[in-house]
Parts: structure tokens; C-alpha cells; sequence
């Protein structure tokens, strides 16, 4: 079955959107943040966090070839000497200690005057940023309570004796 096969279409042909794809993450590499529409911004993020794969796995390896291959495949995506040249010299050494999610979305409260449409921030997150911190669980104190509440309860209630069993009349 094909099912889920047709995201972020965009409402464009194939050949539109991989250009619009590469222009916006090249864009993307040499500004650092761009503002964009929510969709474009959701079907980028995909294509952008692959390229700086692509970019930090020749940073990682000492074989000149590897290295080349690497640059001509995010080359090959991208399409800009320019953005790529800074993504490879730049940007990847950022991202050498991050295991995905190189990108953040920010929904821009107010829409684009012409048409209205949804229109969002997308940039490259900082080496050092640890993003947000997560709330403490407040749930496993209440249900500790909770046990301790029904402990004692148990514990003072008499224990059910045996019932006499009952004579059957005659």
C-alpha cells in the first residue's frame, strides 16, 4: 500500500519543489535563519538536516575521497557553491556533537498580509544550545501518595473470619 507516500507537495510539480528546496536551504546555510511559510519551513527541515548530514560525515573522516564524495552529493542537493562551501568549511564542525535535529521551527503569530498564509522562522540551532528543559514529572508523587493513603487503610481494617457455614433446613 502507498499510503503517507505524497508529503509536502506544496502545491507545485517535482522539478519546482527541488528547486525551491535547494534555494531555500541554501539560503538557509549562508543566513543562518530565514523566514518562510510554514510549509515550506516543514518540507525543509528534512531536506536541510540530510545536507548537514552529509557535511558532518566528511568532517568525520580523513579519506580526501570520501570527503569529495560527500561535498558533491550535498552539491548535487543544494545546487550553490557558496552555501555548500560554507556549510563543509563552517557550520559542520558546529554540528559534529549533535545527533539530529539541527533546525527549529518558529511559528510567526502574525500572517503574511497578501494572502494570509502561516508563516514561520526556520534556523540552524547553536552547538551549545540544550534546547528546552523538561518539566519534572509531578504525576509519581501523587501516585506514592496514594499508596501510603490505602497502606494504613488496609492495615486497620479486621481481617474477615471465616462465616459459620449455614444449616440447611429441613
Amino acid at each position: 500500500m502507498r499510503h503517507c507516500k505524497h508529503r509536502h507537495q506544496l502545491g507545485v510539480k517535482k522539478e519546482h519543489r527541488i528547486a525551491l528546496l535547494a534555494n531555500l536551504a541554501a539560503a538557509l546555510f549562508v543566513h543562518n535563519r530565514i523566514k518562510t511559510t510554514l510549509p515550506k519551513a516543514k518540507a525543509l527541515r528534512p531536506f536541510a538536516e540530510k545536507v548537514i548530514t552529509l557535511a558532518k560525515k566528511a568532517a568525520q573522516t580523513d579519506d580526501r575521497a570520501k570527503k569529495l564524495h560527500f561535498y558533491r552529493l550535498a552539491l548535487a542537493k543544494v545546487r550553490s557553491e557558496e552555501a555548500v562551501a560554507i556549510l563543509f568549511t563552517k557550520r559542520a564542525q558546529e554540528f559534529l556533537n549533535r545527533n539530529g535535529g539541527y533546525t527549529r521551527i518558529y511559528k510567526l503569530a502574525i500572517p503574511r498580509i497578501g494572502d494570509g498564509a502561516e508563516m514561520a522562522l526556520i534556523e540552524l540551532i547553536a552547538a551549545n544550545d540544550e534546547g528546552y528543559k523538561k518539566a519534572p514529572k509531578k504525576a509519581a508523587p501523587k501516585a506514592k501518595k496514594a499508596k501510603e493513603a490505602a497502606a494504613p487503610a488496609a492495615e486497620e481494617a479486621p481481617a474477615p473470619e471465616a462465616a459459620p457455614a449455614e444449616q440447611p433446613s429441613a
